[in-house]
């Protein structure tokens, strides 16, 4: 039996699911007629943290662990819709600037689909498990030695003056799946969070999450607390970042494309957006990977971020809060927590039961 301690997940796998367009078509501005180009994305589970809970105080804390999604993380989302929509237009291709997490699910669903897939990512700022996910899928893939803005900026133009799609945040598709996560917490919940915390790096996500929850509820709607990197922060520096920089490569972002509506979704919720250092984000890499969700690092901010807003004085007593973990652990293996040594010992029970003894 299990400890009180730890309560079931709150199960999401509802019955004959298709996918999050054929789940929530009628909540999603998409033409009848387009066909689902889809890996079965969404359905994600809500899991409690009770230990986490208690400790910042907080009545439920629960993680969205979007990482269980079909290349492991959020993007997959919006990329089904975004897709979708342009295989109904006849594209043939489409193109995408990424640091990591667009690029695989460009990749993945642009596969799906039969369409050719284009990256271009800033060189060497990419983690592996990332690049290996949109080589595996079978994306071109282009370095640019530069930042993401610029990366984008170039993707841009080249949709532009090319009959390739950009499935960049940018396209408004992109943010028409996503906001189906919102509706998923509120069918698991019975309603709203009080507050719902998450990373915040080109602001499609948070943007879209408020897109949601204004559409989906009538009355209550929760606040938001988006986190930044200290170092990638310019929504809370109030400029742009010209070399951000962060360990957490999926928000590593100096003019984030969303940036206005997110500013506008904080403020809309009496919300709260904050920047929180690399420390603090590893801090709570670890203690999720300790609660047996391994997420990457951009993943935690949003946990470091209400832990830094309850120590600024921020009381959750009674509240119900969700964070967003964004993307697994797999998608960044360099920062694999290291929570204890690994040991070298002789194939002997002996030299095993050595290590138990100390």
């Amino acid at each position: 039996m299990l400890s009180s301690r730890y309560p079931p997940v709150l199960e999401c796998r509802m019955p004959s699911w298709k996918g999050v367009i054929e789940h929530y078509r009628q909540w999603i501005e998409l033409p009848q007629a387009v066909v689902p180009v889809t890996l079965l994305e969404g359905n994600t589970p809500l899991i409690p943290l009770p230990g986490l809970a208690a400790e910042l105080h907080v009545a439920q804390l629960l993680v969205k662990f979007e990482g269980l999604n079909p290349t492991a993380s959020f993007k997959d989302r919006g990329m089904t819709v975004a897709v979708s929509e342009a295989v109904s237009r006849g594209a043939r291709s489409v193109i995408c600037a990424s640091t990591g997490n667009t690029a695989a699910s460009a990749a993945a669903y642009a596969g799906r689909a039969g369409l050719q897939c284009l990256v271009l990512l800033p060189a060497g700022k990419v983690a592996a498990g990332k690049l290996a996910g949109a080589q595996a899928y079978g994306a071109q893939i282009v370095q640019v030695d530069g930042s993401f803005d610029q990366a984008l900026e170039l993707a841009r133009a080249l949709s532009e003056r090319h009959p390739i799609t950009l499935v960049n945040s940018l396209n408004p598709f992109r943010l028409e799946g996503q906001k189906t996560a919102a509706f998923e917490i509120c069918d698991k919940l019975g309603g709203p969070p009080d507050w719902m915390a998450l990373p915040v790096g080109n602001a499609g996500n948070i943007t879209s999450y408020w897109m949601g929850f204004r559409q989906y509820l009538n009355g209550k709607l929760p606040r938001l607390l988006g986190a930044q990197a200290a170092g990638a922060a310019p929504l809370v520096d109030g400029h742009p970042i010209d070399d951000p920089h962060t360990i957490a490569s999926a928000i590593r972002i100096g003019r984030p494309a969303r940036g206005e509506q997110a500013l506008e979704a904080v403020e809309q919720s009496h919300g709260r957006l904050l920047a929180v250092p690399d420390e603090a984000i590893l801090e709570s890499q670890r203690d999720l990977a300790r609660e047996g969700i391994w997420v990457e690092p951009a993943s935690a901010a949003g946990l470091a971020g209400l832990r830094q807003a309850v120590q600024d004085g921020l009381d959750l007593s009674g509240q119900t809060v969700v964070c967003v973990c964004t993307g697994h652990g797999l998608k960044d293996p360099d920062t694999v927590p290291q929570a204890t040594a690994m040991h070298t010992v002789p194939a002997m029970l002996e030299a095993v039961e050595a290590l138990l003894e100390e």
